[in-house]
């Protein structure tokens, strides 16, 4: 377990254990939320915003007959040039 305390100003300074567990570093944000049960939990912010981009795109590489990164540059290049 692990414990902080709450300063004056409502700061607190989150253990190094949780940091780590969390992949936070200096200037990270962190995302405060109220589970179903009551709880509040937080999360990397970051993380959490990159885990809802990778679910927001499941499946549109397939879409896209995107296999490799020849096929990403490709794509790359219809935007930048237009069509061929």
């Amino acid at each position: 377990m692990n414990l902080a305390k709450l300063s004056a100003n409502g700061q607190i300074t989150v253990p190094a254990e949780i940091r780590r567990l969390l992949g936070l570093k200096s200037g990270d944000k962190i995302l405060f939320f109220q589970n179903q049960g009551g709880e509040v939990v937080l999360s990397n912010a970051s993380a959490t915003a990159i885990r809802k981009a990778q679910a927001a795109f499941a499946g549109l590489a397939e879409e896209l007959g995107v296999a490799n990164e020849d096929d990403v540059q490709a794509l790359v290049d219809e935007v930048r040039y237009g069509k061929e």
